[in-house]
Order: structure tokens, then sequence, then C-alpha cells
């Protein structure tokens, strides 16, 4: 079954507005255009219930269900408890917050900590960081002509031992190659190691299945799933646990406040509801049913039937030219729709050039300064990136190519 892009087009405003429909979206890897039925209820709480949630009057009560609500439905479609899930104003904040509890609990039981140059720095430097504190610091270090990270490379760093967290991306912003997650948890959890995923350039092509993942902790962004700016952390019962708690004393019992010591912005929390309206409408569409989980699974299938089918054009034009460098794989099976090229001047005035043409794409480094440097490029030029989610359609391609065939 094919995804219908007239159905889901219709579900994002964007499309209808004179200012953003004049040209074609690729910046998708920044900020994903937000679905309807979460601009519906980040209107309807900013109306109807913007008072302290939870009091005991009607507004205030609609507001916290909402808020439970969209932590609940979430993580059934990501097959965890609801306390596994909880809300922060960014993946960096998140992460930080994380790297703090981690320098903790790694001073008291001791061990190592993985790294890759593969991540944006929001999964890295605060990692690194630690070795500030005498935690050892291993790199799991990219090939320098592919970029990708090699699963032998991996098992050389485990193998004393003494790794007690790997922290690595799903997938990375300028790469883009899919990373084996099942595989790399796996040897984690056999050299006894807990794992850290970097979700956030995977999510927005498809929620992911925590549990077939087996990661201990999983984090994303989802003002870049279709929803407000708020950081989500997917953190595992067991290891949150065992983890210091970084919020006050009296929130540790809780699982989704124990790590979450900023103040939750109710309206964007209770608007992400809306990300699982967007899924189950689609679902519903296309025949999919079952469970929450099982509705997810269905239409992550879908979108990412859809982006790999839409991208391929634009990765066969690239890989033919002989004077850009496409980072990543060719095949759009295995990586995310999310394509940097290296250029033989500087990105940004391309990009610029781009905008005059009808397309919506950027340059720079992206906060992927490591990967960037170990794979050669100069990051006064930059990268070229042009990103697709499965609301991009063959049509949006089709005008890329040729407004990069006028530009470069």
């Amino acid at each position: 079954m094919q995804l219908d892009l007239n159905f889901v087009r219709a579900q994002f405003p964007a499309f209808a507005s004179p200012v953003l429909s004049s040209h074609a979206f690729f910046e998708n890897a920044g900020g994903s255009y937000p679905c309807q039925q979460v601009v519906d209820r980040l209107t309807r709480f900013y109306t109807d219930r913007k008072v302290q949630p939870y009091g005991p009057y009607p507004g205030a009560q609609a507001g916290g269900a909402e808020m439970d609500e969209a932590r609940t439905r979430l993580a059934a479609m990501m097959g965890v408890k609801r306390e596994e899930l909880s809300f922060g104003p960014s993946t960096s904040a998140n992460t930080y917050v994380l790297a703090q509890a981690a320098r903790k609990w790694l001073a008291h039981s001791g061990g190592a900590v993985v790294v890759t140059n593969q991540d944006h720095e929001a999964n890295s430097g605060v990692w690194r960081r630690l070795a500030d504190e005498g935690i050892e610091i291993r790199e799991w270090q990219i090939d320098p002509d592919t970029g990708s990270l090699e699963l032998p490379t991996l098992k050389a760093l485990l193998a004393d031992g003494m790794v007690k967290l790997l922290c690595f991306p799903h997938c990375s912003n300028v790469i883009a190659e899919i990373n084996d997650v099942v595989a790399i948890c796996a040897m984690a959890r056999e050299a006894g190691a807990r794992t850290v995923v970097d979700g956030v350039s995977y999510a927005p092509h498809g929620f992911p299945d925590i549990p077939a993942l087996g990661c201990d902790v999983y984090l994303f962004s989802a003002y870049k799933t279709y929803g407000p700016h708020q950081g989500i952390m997917v953190l595992r019962e067991a290891f949150g646990m065992e983890l210091p708690g970084q919020a006050h004393f009296f929130n540790h019992g809780t699982l989704y406040k124990r790590h979450t010591p900023a103040g939750p912005d109710h309206a964007q929390i209770a608007a992400c509801a809306g990300m699982a309206d967007y899924i189950d409408a689609v679902a519903a569409k296309h025949g999919v049913a079952g469970d929450a989980a099982a509705r997810n699974r269905g239409v992550h299938d879908l979108m990412r039937a859809q982006e790999g089918t839409v991208i391929q054009p634009l990765l066969d034009y690239l890989s033919a030219r002989n004077d850009v460098r496409l980072l990543g794989p060719r095949d759009g099976a295995k990586r995310a729709p999310t394509v940097a090229v290296e250029l033989n001047r500087p990105a940004e005035p391309v990009s610029e050039e781009l905008g005059r043409n009808g397309i919506a794409c950027w340059a720079g480094d992206f906060y992927a300064v490591r990967p960037l440097q170990a794979l050669g490029i100069d990051l006064d030029k930059g990268v070229l990136r042009m990103s697709a989610v499965h609301y991009t359609g063959a049509e949006d391609v089709a005008r890329l190519i040729a407004a990069l065939e006028r530009v470069l």
C-alpha cells in the first residue's frame, strides 16, 4: 500500500499558506511543518486551558488531562510505559541533564563512555566533557571515506568490559545512514553497557519501536516530528531509577519527573497529543489496525517506503555529478531522506540562490562539526543540505533537481 500523499498534505496547514507554499520545502531536518492536529490542540489549550493544570476546576482539569494524554498515547505508540516518557525544553537540554545524572552514576560505578564523531553535538559534547571529571571517554570513529560507523570497531572498544555507557545516533543529520541500532544495542548489552540513542534525525521518518531497538534511552525533538518545540526522552525504568535524580527531591519517585528539572511547558506538552492524533488519522486512512504500537509500526513503514522512493531520483542525480560529493549511502532505503553535499565552493550562497529559485533549504555545518571534520570537509564552505519527509512529493524533488541544474 502506498501513502496517500493528498490526504497527508491536507493535514498540514503550511501547504495552504501563501507564504510557506511558495517554495518546495527541503529544510525539514531543521524543523518540520506542524500538523493541523497539533495546531488545533495548541490553540485550544491557549484559548480554554491556559491555567495551572490539575487544579480542582474544569479548565485546569482538562489541561492536566490533555498533558497526561500526550504522554500516555505517545508512550503506547513506542511500546513503553507512560512513566518512561518525559518532556523537556529541547533534546539538547534533555541530553545535558542526562549527562549530569550519568556523571554521578559513573563516579560511583566507574567505567568508560563511548561516544562517536558521527553525532550532532548535542549527543557528543555533553558526554565528552565528563572527561573533566576523570571519566574515560572512548571515541567510535567513522570511516573517513564513507562516514559509516563500523561494528568491528565498536567491538574492539567494548572488548575489555570497562564501558558502561554507549552514546550514538540512530542516524546522522548530515551523513543520514541508518545505523543498525538493534545490533549495536545487543553488542553493548553483552558487554554490560547501557545505550543512549539520539533519534532526532530518525524519528521524523517514523516513531521508533523502543522494545525492538533494545536501547536504554531514546531522545528526539517534537518540532521535527510535526509537533511543537519540545524534547522527548524515553528512559527505560530500570536505568532511569538507577541514575541519580536531577529534579526536585520530592519528585524522584516519579520517573517522568525524576530527570526533568525544568518546569513543564503545559501547552506544548498537551499539544504533543496532536502527533498521536495524526499517526492515528494516517493509520485509519490506510487501513492500519491493531493497538497503538501496531498502528505506529504500520505508519512508520508507510512513511519510510514513501521517502525512499521519492528521494531516490535526487540521490541518483547527485551521484552522477562529478562536481559535488554526496554524503552517505546512495540507496534511499538505507538512509534518511536528508541529503547533504560538499560543493566546490561555499555552500551558503548556493542555498540562497536556490531560495530565489523556489527551493527552501539551507547550508552550514548543522552542529555536525565533528563528522564534517572527520570527512575532511572545509567548515568555512560547509555543506548544502536538502531534507525531505513523508509529505514531500515527487514533484517537489523534480523541482529541486531542476533548480540544482540551474544553480550548480
